[in-house]
């Protein structure tokens, strides 16, 4: 901006910066450098008691002195007054103003120095850390204190990504719930995986002495025949899973039709529009919701063939199976599942032909549904089905009444009915556990002889294993459910023998199919030998045998030794012949022997090499 001629001789010459003092180039208060320099060139004026600010760059302290802390002087003349800048003439609040935006701004200068300081010292100290344990590993082979801009910025970045993999890690999976953090995967792999389901499944002591039929589950189940499977599905025992395994995993020649939206699949016989499998997942719930032994026994035949006429049925073998629970922990999933608002309302219990009356069955609840209800309101209940749930729904109820509890005392029909459930329990053609999966999968697949695609998962983490209860609740539920206590005592001491008398009879077939294979090779290299011999010592085949008797002599007792041979190879059993009748055929034959002698040590080092090679 050009100043007046007379603005300009009165100012006089410019002012020139002092020296060593750095050259300014504009006001740091905003203003033009003519209103700093008329303000500087007054002493007496307001302008010039305002204190040169600090240089660009460089901040206010906290004890720095206000930015107008003089007061206001009056100039001496009206000359003087008339050239006093603009900026002099402010108001004090507004300059007051002015001061305190220039303290937070210094405020906020040195928060962001001190952080950005802070980041540097610590990036150092970090870098010298990581700098003394790179040395202590590589040794002279790497000297991170050495390193150029680039190395240090590769670290920083390798450092960061560690950082934030481990946040990452801790929102994803906290605790040690998390499959990544736990070091089973590292190692060695178990001998036998059905063993990892339960500790001490190898110190198993038996408690009840059942028969080998017991024990023996091996169902002629003929699926392109009229044979059914059926499923008795209890409540919160796993059977959902279970079910799902029968209509999705398994191997058959015409695998179950399962549409994408449906709960419900087609599972036909190959060659027939004839179902196989009577459960929730194939047929529905035809009987009932959840129907017991008690409905089904009386339900399957009727539904199945029900449009038939009584000559014209099949006579058909209906094979039930069933999923069992620990008592407790069932019984908690089941609360659990109440207050999230099941009912079961449409289960019939129907028994002798007719349900259950209001007075026989009362409800425990009044509204739609028990949904929110506590642990000790469910338990008090004395009508609530979930208490020994398990014993009344594999037991005939038909037996004490259905639901009347006039019909016998207490005592005895507690008696009756865990009876009845033993016994049904013991002749299903199956029977599984929730908490031994992968033993269920095979049990199952060695008595119907079929095969799952996918192996059984084992969860141990459920919504009743969540719930946290003290001895006297274990107790408690205990007491409620005593009958199921012992049938669930009963039913893993039997299934478990089942499962070590199957593994038993695997490993004994296992064996005889090696002995019958030892005594084929064994025949054959007896029979290459006595080809190699008769061609060996017989060259001329016009000869006389005759001239030659040690020739006739050990012609003849390879011929015995190959004919023995050929007679323990036909034989149907796969067991070695007793002590008595290896004396006897010696007897019979004494020129085994000598053969045999001859013989031995080939066969011998030809077995060896089998044995070594298998």
């Amino acid at each position: 901006m050009a100043l007046p001629a007379c603005a300009a001789r009165a100012l006089g010459p410019p002012l020139q910066p002092e020296r060593g003092a750095p050259a300014r180039t504009t006001c740091p208060r905003r203003h033009s450098r003519v209103e700093a320099e008329l303000a500087a060139s007054r002493p007496g004026s307001v302008a010039a008691s305002v204190r040169v600010g600090p240089p660009r760059g460089v901040s206010r302290g906290f004890n720095s002195q206000p930015l107008l802390d003089e007061p206001l002087k009056a100039s001496s003349s009206l000359a003087g007054a008339a050239r006093a800048p603009l900026f002099a003439l402010l108001l004090r609040g507004r300059r007051r103003r002015m001061h305190d935006l220039r303290r937070r701004w210094d405020l906020g200068s040195l928060c962001r120095a001190l952080l950005t300081r802070g980041l540097a010292a610590l990036g150092h100290s970090l870098k010298h850390v990581l700098g003394a344990i790179f040395s202590k590993i590589f040794g002279p082979l790497a000297s991170v204190g050495n390193m150029d801009e680039k190395s240090n910025k590769l670290l920083l970045a390798l450092v960061m990504l560690f950082l934030f993999a481990v946040i990452v890690l801790q929102y994803v999976c906290p605790g040690t719930e998390c499959q990544l953090l736990r070091l089973q995967a590292f190692s060695s792999p178990l001998p036998d995986p059905y063993r990892s389901e339960d500790e001490s499944s190898a110190r198993f002591v038996p408690r009840y002495n059942f028969s080998r039929g017991d024990l023996l589950r091996k169902v002629d189940f003929d699926i392109k025949g009229d044979d059914l499977i059926v499923f008795l599905h209890i409540q919160k025992t796993g059977g959902t899973t279970f079910g799902r395994h029968l209509v999705r995993n398994i191997q058959l020649e015409q695998p179950c039709e399962c549409r994408v939206g449906q709960k419900k699949c087609t599972c036909h016989r190959p060659g027939k529009r004839e179902t196989w499998l009577f459960s929730r997942f194939s047929t529905g719930w035809s009987c009932g919701l959840h129907a017991d032994w008690t409905e089904l026994t009386s339900c399957v035949p009727a539904v199945v063939d029900g449009k038939r006429d009584a000559r014209l049925r099949p006579s058909r073998n209906f094979h039930y199976i069933t999923i069992l629970r620990d008592p407790v922990s069932r019984y908690l999933s089941e609360w659990r599942h109440v207050q999230r608002g099941a009912t079961w309302k449409a289960s019939l219990h129907v028994c002798d032909g007719r349900p259950p009356t209001s007075e026989e069955l009362p409800s425990c609840y009044t509204g739609d549904d028990w949904s929110g209800c506590p642990l000790k309101e469910f338990m008090d209940c004395p009508y609530n089905l979930a208490n020994n749930r398990q014993v009344r729904m594999l037991s005939d109820l038909t037996l004490v009444g259905c639901y009347n509890l006039s019909v016998m005392p207490e005592k005895q029909r507690n008696k009756v009915l865990l009876e009845s459930a033993k016994s049904n329990l013991k002749h299903m053609a199956f029977f599984g556990l929730t908490e031994f999966q992968r033993k269920t999968q095979y049990l199952f697949e060695k008595t119907f002889n079929m095969n799952f695609i996918s192996p059984f998962t084992q969860y141990n983490t459920t919504r009743a294993s969540s719930v946290e209860i003290n001895e006297e609740l274990q107790k408690r539920i205990e007491g409620l459910n005593f009958l199921d206590m012992e049938l669930y005592s009963y039913a893993k001491d039997l299934f478990l023998q089942r499962y070590q008398f199957m593994r038993q009879k695997e490993h004994q077939e296992a064996r005889r199919k090696r002995q019958e294979q030892r005594k084929f090779l064994k025949g054959r290299f007896l029979q290459t030998h006595y080809q190699t011999q008769s061609q060996g010592q017989n060259p001329n085949p016009s000869q006389n045998p005759s001239q030659n008797p040690n020739l006739n002599a050990s012609q003849s007792g390879t011929q015995n030794l190959f004919q023995n041979l050929i007679q323990n190879l036909t034989q149907s059993s796969g067991q070695n012949p007793s002590p008595k009748e290896n004396q006897e055929s010696q007897k019979q034959n004494p020129g085994q022997e000598q053969s045999d002698g001859n013989t031995s040590n080939g066969t011998h080092d030809y077995i060896g090499s089998v044995e070594k090679w298998r």
